[in-house]
């Protein structure tokens, strides 16, 4: 009989339907660590944890009964998941648990905020009736800023719906169509949305690309008396930003239940007049902890009971066999995606891949599934994987095809990768070379042989003598090497039109440097792309 070990407290509703299985044996041990831990997870199935046990990679590792670990929540981050699957235990979150409860904070700090709840309360406990003094501002009427339009971002739009706001949206991975199905109409950029929202909240995940998303900069296009909510996380709004742009009267209100630094217990947001902060509540409600706990129990069950498999956010290791014939492709497609998604402009609408030669002929759903994963890997909350990489596309209203030819074309095995979104269509073709070494074939019109890894930099320039050389010089009085360099023409180009060049960089180029690029003669257009490192693997090979 499967047996289940409970690590950290959750509700007692998850508790009971454990005791409902009758095919299930469980034991709730909580607080262990170290030796006591890894010894406890040798005698186990599964596990469910919340975020008071850390699985790190000692404390899995050599474990050879355990299958399945199940978060009690959204977060992660306290279980070692390279280490996990290495040994080939399935890792699953709860990701519907709180969404609701986060939605619904998020709606609570905007109406304490437009409404002064918390001065006005303190007024009246120090004994003043000061009712000019907490004039508000009614929130219909309004318009609403979203960033990040996944399940929390959607609930926080619908109810403010009933509140009769006005709805922006910015989100690359929602297609219009969709947006319009949700009353929101969307924004090419978040600096596009600012001049004209009242009142703006974020929901996505912390990464290199939303740290610092409203900063300095950002604050100069809101309009006076804007208003911020973050119920997601901290680090996405500039705090020390925050604070001038309350004292410049730039901004009416500040409402934020995550922090750059946690525990925050002293901050300067925390004396300045127009803000309500709370200590991270977003999924603080018995109701979040009871579903939550629920959800997690649901899925340990049928997992060893069924091998139904949810909400994962790592795989197993894959088949040797398979692993073998498609490493390399794994790999090249988890890098395509990676690519395009820093290479397209606009919302994505649809993914078409084409596989053709010999790959053609493989279970290339495995190689579908690994290029959305890159496609999605720094725009979205959730832990985007091989297992829930195209669920999520779909969730965002993005279609996904493949198509398949024996015939080799200039490669015994390649795939090529057509983004449409509402800006144009982009595509990018691959191969590999090799022992495992992905290479960049094409690039919308234009055919060429690159490395597909590191700080890559793409310019388009006019097929003149002298321009290549020009880059080089100028990379070079800004002190970056190149350490590999690849141009090419479009397929059916004779010289003298446009060509392309790509260089992988030792460094990634300063702002500076790029403007300098872009400004030589005959340059049309450059861009950065960052990747992986040359043989740097995804966490599921």
């Amino acid at each position: 009989m499967p047996k289940i070990i409970v690590l950290d407290n959750i509700a007692q509703e998850g508790l009971s339907l454990l005791e409902q299985s009758d095919n299930i044996e469980y034991v709730v041990q909580t607080g262990l660590k170290d030796e006591e831990l890894k010894t406890a997870l040798r005698e186990a199935d599964g596990a469910i944890c919340r975020s008071g046990v850390t699985l790190s990679e000692d404390v899995l590792t050599d474990n050879t009964r355990l299958k399945v670990i199940v978060r009690a929540g959204v977060g992660t981050d306290n279980i070692d998941k390279p280490a996990a699957t290495r040994q080939g235990i399935i890792v699953m979150n709860t990701p519907t648990g709180n969404t609701f409860s986060t939605a619904e904070h998020a709606m609570t700090l905007m109406l304490a905020l437009s409404r002064n709840v918390a001065p006005a309360f303190q007024s009246l406990r120090e004994g003043r009736w000061e009712r000019k003094a907490y004039m508000g501002s009614q929130l219909s009427g309004k318009t609403l800023g979203v960033v990040g339009l996944g399940r929390i971002g959607q609930e926080v739009a619908k109810r403010a719906q009933a509140f009769q706001m006005n709805l922006l949206g910015f989100d690359p991975f929602l297609t219009a169509e969709q947006a319009s199905k949700l009353g929101i109409q969307l924004c090419d950029t978040v600096d596009e949305m600012l001049p004209l929202v009242d009142y703006l909240t974020v929901h996505t995940p912390l990464t290199p690309q939303t740290k610092g998303l409203i900063g300095v900069e950002q604050l100069s296009l809101l309009k006076p008396g804007a208003r911020l909510i973050n119920c997601a996380r901290g680090g996405i709004y500039d705090e020390t930003a925050l604070a001038q742009g309350l004292d410049e009267g730039i901004l009416a209100g500040v409402a934020l239940d995550v922090f750059e630094t946690e525990p925050c217990t002293d901050s300067p947001l925390f004396q300045k007049e127009g803000v309500i902060c709370t200590p991270h509540l977003g999924a603080s409600t018995e109701e979040a902890q009871t579903q939550v706990a629920v959800e997690a129990v649901e899925l340990a069950v049928n997992f060893l009971t069924t091998g139904a498999v949810r909400h994962a956010v790592n795989v197993a290791a894959v088949d040797p066999k398979t692993l073998e014939a498609l490493a390399g492709y794994l790999e090249l497609s988890y890098r395509m995606g990676i690519f395009l998604d820093q290479w397209d402009e606009g919302g994505v609408q649809s993914v078409k891949i084409e596989y053709r030669g010999h790959v053609a002929d493989e279970d290339t759903k495995l190689l579908t599934a690994s290029l959305c994963a890159g496609l999605l890997n720094e725009a979205l909350e959730d832990s985007v994987n091989i297992v829930n990489s195209q669920v999520l596309l779909k969730e965002r209203g993005i279609e996904v095809s493949e198509f398949h030819s024996s015939e080799m074309a200039a490669f015994a095995s390649s795939m090529t990768v057509t983004l449409t979104t509402d800006k144009g269509s982009y595509t990018a073709g691959g191969t590999v070379f090799g022992n495992n070494m992905p290479r960049l074939i094409r690039l919308d019109d234009m055919r060429l042989e690159s490395y597909l890894d590191g700080n890559m930099l793409i310019f388009v320039h006019d097929d003149l003598p002298g321009i290549i050389g020009n880059m080089g010089t100028t990379l070079g009085t800004h002190k970056i090497n190149i350490a590999q360099m690849s141009v090419g023409r479009p397929i059916e180009a004779q010289p003298g039109g446009q060509a392309i060049g790509v260089l992988n960089l030792d460094s990634i180029p300063t702002a500076e440097a790029t403007a300098d690029l872009a400004s030589q003669q005959g340059i049309k257009s450059v861009k950065s792309i960052e990747l992986p490192s040359a043989g740097e693997k995804p966490p599921w090979i």
